[in-house]
């Protein structure tokens, strides 16, 4: 049987998933950097496309921590980690190659950090696994990374060491190296997409995803702490998503969905709040607590229904790909915020 985290094991996540975008953030900082050093022209167009694998690889990092549903701060060591390697990164202490050492060494740990939950999220709930999924997508193409800065560390190794270019066909090695993994983890990836983002209909399908699994998993249970600890994650995730609906896409749609529709939409969530309220004052080993909850179950499917067929078909025929992206750029930026409002984890509660 599938074992389920207690919300000590739930934050803890929260506060790598938190210490993983950190990081993140510090690669794409350090990209940057190194796109002014003056670069080989071979070496520069391979950190360009690192730099823009990396700005998509950050808007997924924000959407399964989105999904995950809750918002932490990364862990203290990281912090201090990351300022130090800044400034260090920044300074004239290291050389090129040494620079570019410490990137490598960077992206090794965003691999193993993003293999490490990604295998413990396969040992807890389903709820957790859905949320976890994409990081699949970081984890393949930060390793593909490792492999060509492998690359460029000899180049600019054998140049700093003996002022002479490298043996030809390092890139031919580097590309077999890449295969390799490729084949490996390439059925693993989850998200192959360009795209910076997810389109809105993509961000609010793995919202409805998420809380269908919570339910059932909650509904499968006999235990009352995990019933208690399953509900609080749908009342919290419930809670965000409607919020953020209700500010951002809601608002959007109404002129093309029209008024009636979209109105019905605010309504059926007034009627959902007041049902997680209602529910919250239950005791969860009650046998009303299920009932209610089954309940509450089939209203949401009813909304869940309604937004996927004719409210998605009404963004479709109405907003471009990139408005679409947008929307679901400013969903999960107030969705962000609505979580935190909820209460953002650090080390501390763990």
């Amino acid at each position: 049987m599938v074992a389920t985290l207690d919300d000590t094991k739930r934050n803890a996540i929260a506060v790598k998933l938190a210490s993983i975008k950190a990081l993140q953030q510090l690669v794409i900082e350090n990209e940057q950097s190194l796109l002014r050093e003056g670069l080989d022209a071979e070496i520069a167009d391979r950190i360009r496309n690192f730099l823009k694998d990396d700005e998509k690889n950050l808007g997924v990092l924000e959407t399964v921590i989105g999904q995950y549903g809750i918002q932490a701060e990364p862990k203290k060591n990281v912090t201090q980690f990351i300022e130090k390697a800044r400034e260090l990164f920044k300074g004239s202490e290291l050389s090129l190659y040494e620079k570019v050492s410490q990137h490598e060494l960077l992206k090794h740990q965003l691999v193993m950090s993003g293999l490490i939950v990604h295998k413990a999220a396969q040992k807890v709930g389903a709820d957790v696994m859905l949320a976890i999924g994409p990081l699949n997508t970081i984890n393949f193409e930060n390793r593909a990374h490792q492999e060509q800065l492998k690359g460029i560390l000899e180049i600019l190794g054998v140049r700093e060491f003996t002022g002479q270019d490298a043996d030809q066909g390092i890139w031919a090695r580097v590309q077999d190296a890449m295969a390799a993994v490729s084949g490996v983890v390439g059925s693993a990836v989850t998200q192959t997409s360009d795209k910076k983002d997810l389109n809105i209909q993509d961000v609010i399908r793995l919202d409805h995803n998420k809380v269908n699994t919570l339910f059932t998993e909650l509904l499968q249970s006999d235990n009352p702490q995990k019933i208690q600890e399953y509900f609080g994650q749908i009342y919290k995730d419930l809670t965000a998503h409607a919020e953020a609906e209700e500010e951002v896409v809601y608002p959007r749609v109404r002129p093309f969905y029209g008024q009636d529709n979209t109105q019905e939409l605010f309504d059926e969530q007034a009627e959902m709040k007041r049902v997680l309220e209602q529910i919250k004052a239950i005791s969860p080993s009650s046998s009303e607590f299920k009932d209610q909850v089954r309940q509450l179950m089939e209203a949401v499917g009813d909304h869940i229904r309604q937004e996927e067929s004719t409210m998605f078909a009404a963004i479709r025929n109405n907003l471009s790909s990139d408005q679409s992206e947008q929307l679901a750029t400013e969903f999960k930026a107030a969705k962000t915020r609505i979580q935190q409002k909820l209460g953002v984890v650090s080390e501390s509660n763990v």
